[in-house]
């Protein structure tokens, strides 16, 4: 029998909104579950921050999560499962699962050359947290990461498909490209939202991996290896919670989120 547990919510956070587009492929994947989403958009970036201030903002939110009796974590941002994950698995009881651990896994397991690219944020490839998963798992791999700052910007302003966005990734995989890979890591959770555009630029032969969708994929059979999947088939409710409501949040939010974004809460941490 599923215990109190397994109809407590999933806690989702990231430094900002790309998070959604985790949050997005959680609903698509497990239908029945609450959701409990907080984006310190107050904050946001962290990638231009230290290690300690990531921690210390980091630490805040996932105290707040807790008190929201959540049955499992999400790291729904890059830059914070880079620096921070570790300490967090420590301070909590419950399981913790980050999209860097989930897109390394998912790339070595679809990889058959063994040549990985990873596209993401400057932080991100700085930490060499991508390198360092897949290396974990297949020393053999070899990694290839791109910066791309560009890339974040151009997403939220909605320029999914326009000509400035397809010249700057064309510009941005030429290097990764050159190196022979046949696995693409989207490293950055806005990412998702260019899939379109980076299938026709990459080719038929290369494939990408979402790390929102690998993530998806790491919650729903560790609600099942743990019995905590929700047994209710109720519609699921869902929770927004965020430091600040920037001017464009609402809108922005719903293409992340692929559908409207109610029960917004602003906090104060």
């Amino acid at each position: 029998m599923p215990s109190q547990l397994a109809s407590r919510p999933i806690g989702v956070f990231d430094s900002g909104i790309g998070g959604l587009t985790v949050t997005r492929a959680l609903m698509e994947r497990l239908p029945f579950e609450d959701i409990v989403y907080f984006g310190d958009t107050a904050r946001v970036p962290y990638g231009v921050k230290s290690v300690a201030t990531i921690e210390q903002f980091t630490q805040q939110i996932v105290d707040f999560l807790m008190q929201q009796e959540v049955k499992l974590l999400v790291i729904a941002c890059n830059t914070i499962s880079a620096v921070a994950a570790n300490k967090i698995r420590a301070r909590v009881n419950i399981p913790v699962i980050d999209v860097i651990d989930a897109g390394a896994r998912n790339a070595v397991a679809v990889s058959r050359n063994h040549a990985i690219g990873v596209i993401a944020t400057p932080t991100t490839v700085n930490s060499n947290a991508y390198a360092r998963g897949v290396h974990a798992l297949n020393a053999e791999a070899r990694v290839y990461s791109q910066a791309c700052p560009l890339l974040v910007p151009l997403v939220e302003e909605g320029w999914l498909d326009h000509a400035v966005t397809r010249m700057t990734v064309q510009e941005y995989l030429k290097p990764v490209l050159a190196e022979g890979i046949d696995t693409l890591v989207l490293g950055c959770t806005h990412y998702p939202l260019l899939k379109p555009l980076l299938a026709q630029e990459v080719g038929s032969q290369i494939r990408l991996v979402d790390s929102a969708v690998s993530v998806a994929e790491q919650v729903a059979a560790k609600l099942v290896e743990l019995d905590l999947a929700n047994p209710q088939r109720q519609e699921p409710t869902y929770r927004y919670y965020v430091t600040d409501i920037p001017l464009r949040f609402q809108t922005v939010g719903e293409r992340f989120l692929g559908r409207s974004l109610k029960h917004l809460e602003m906090v104060q941490l």
